[in-house]
């Protein structure tokens, strides 16, 4: 870690025990703007940096609910405000037993310069619950949103803070977690949250935003190189709404989408996914990918591996963080990878950035490649203050035209910082600055 960055660093190790993905996170952003850094040393002046990775506010608050049974259940429920520099908190809410405060900073923190990037007019924030809704009846879910939201309600507002869905929250989650919300606070606020359903304040387009906007960045990208995601296999991680999305966008683009998995392991269909069986075997009836593949004659199950090991020319990890390392990298290379892009948050460890950018791979990080949900998210801002709707065609357009901004962005950026064709550097280093030169303008607060 180079000295200009090293107290920064070190402050989060000191405050941040144990929170590795954190950590991790911090680090990548940090090591990546050193070239903004030395052209502007004023940002080191005003400790920029010192005040980045520590949070505006933390909140940690237990969740009391109980079961179909009569049992009583104790959660943890978190959400962190990162940075409100740019606009309100924007971040999503994940149920999954792995949430803890590290995954919640990691991802909070990754929020801010996402968000940045969108140009949008939106801060950095995330938040979640040890709960996991998997095997849960529609009624345990109501009551485990309904006291979730008993307690943070207090923090939330469409001037404040906005939530959205992540994983283990999507519509059915949101719609109970809004209406609590609009219960205790007797006011329909329907800017903030964002992920509604289309009847109710909902934008078209948000479903499928996240991986329709990773599937532009790499098609981006591509071009670059005079290439196109036309007749490329695809390997694609992950069941949940991000991957089938992908799955989904990747094939309308002409490309054969191949793969998907969730934690009992992966099918491999090289037919190509079958988008509408797969949404009714996740989305429908909420069963493991295995059901796909006892459906489908093309398709077979590969139980308790990941998809990296199939041979193909673009990934989109699609799952969860940490979910591609060295050895996955190595394996992607070595059969033909061109494009690597991040449809989850993180989820591909330093070693395997390095090696996929040692190997001249095109690599999007998360921030840049899955900031299409959160962009989408934004756009429903403006629909509910202006009280307005747009089509799915539009909302898409739109979309498909925010991606390409960041894309550029990010590439231009790379550029003038002395790392052509490097995303990371490239989507750190413009958002970096965007952050910053607000933070400056509003003094020390």
């Amino acid at each position: 870690m180079p000295p200009s960055v090293r107290p920064a660093f070190e402050s989060v190790l000191r405050r941040n025990p144990g929170d590795f993905e954190f950590h991790q996170a911090v680090h990548e952003v940090l090591a990546s703007i050193i070239p903004v850094l030395e052209e502007n040393p004023r940002y080191l002046d005003e400790a920029i940096l010192e005040r980045l990775v520590e949070p505006e506010r933390q909140i940690i608050f237990r969740v009391p609910w109980v079961d179909d049974n009569g049992r009583i259940h104790v959660n943890r429920g978190y959400r962190v405000q990162f940075s409100s520099v740019l606009g309100p908190y924007k971040g999503g809410l994940r149920f999954h037993p792995s949430v803890n405060s590290s995954i919640i900073k990691f991802l909070g923190f990754e929020q801010i310069f996402k968000n940045a990037l969108t140009a949008q007019g939106i801060g950095g924030a995330k938040g979640g619950s040890d709960f996991d809704p998997h095997g849960r009846s529609d009624a345990e879910i109501m009551r485990f949103c309904q006291a979730f939201m008993n307690e943070l309600y207090r923090h939330l507002g469409e001037h404040t803070d906005v939530p959205a869905g992540d994983i283990g929250v999507g519509a059915r989650e949101v719609g109970y977690l809004f209406g609590q919300y609009r219960k205790i606070t007797n006011r329909h606020e329907s800017g903030m949250f964002t992920g509604k359903g289309t009847g109710w304040g909902g934008a078209e387009v948000r479903t499928e935003a996240t991986g329709y906007g990773t599937v532009y960045f790499v098609q981006e990208m591509l071009a670059v190189r005079g290439e196109s995601i036309e007749g490329r296999r695809v390997l694609v991680s992950g069941s949940g709404n991000v991957a089938i999305y992908a799955i989904e966008k990747a094939a309308q683009l002409g490309a054969l989408p191949i793969t998907a998995s969730d934690s009992s392991g992966y099918v491999v269909d090289e037919a190509g996914i079958d988008v509408e069986l797969l949404k009714q075997v996740k989305e429908e009836e909420r069963l493991r990918v295995a059901s796909y593949a006892e459906r489908r004659p093309s398709a077979r199950f590969v139980p308790g591996r990941r998809v990296w090991e199939v041979p193909a020319e673009i990934a989109l990890p699609c799952a969860t963080q940490n979910e591609v390392n060295g050895r996955d990298a190595a394996r992607l290379i070595a059969n033909g990878v061109v494009a690597v892009a991040e449809g989850a948050n993180m989820p591909s460890l330093p070693e395997a950035v390095d090696a996929f950018q040692a190997a001249g791979v095109l690599f999007a990080p998360g921030k840049a490649a899955n900031a299409g949900g959160v962009a989408t998210s934004a756009l429903e801002m403006s629909q509910n203050a202006a009280r307005q709707r747009w089509n799915f065609a539009d909302s898409e357009h739109k979309l498909h035209a925010i991606m390409r901004s960041m894309h550029t962005e990010a590439y231009q950026a790379a550029e003038r910082y002395g790392h052509p064709g490097n995303y990371v550097v490239g989507a750190n280093c413009a958002a970096f600055v965007k952050v910053a030169d607000a933070m400056i303008a509003q003094g020390v607060i």
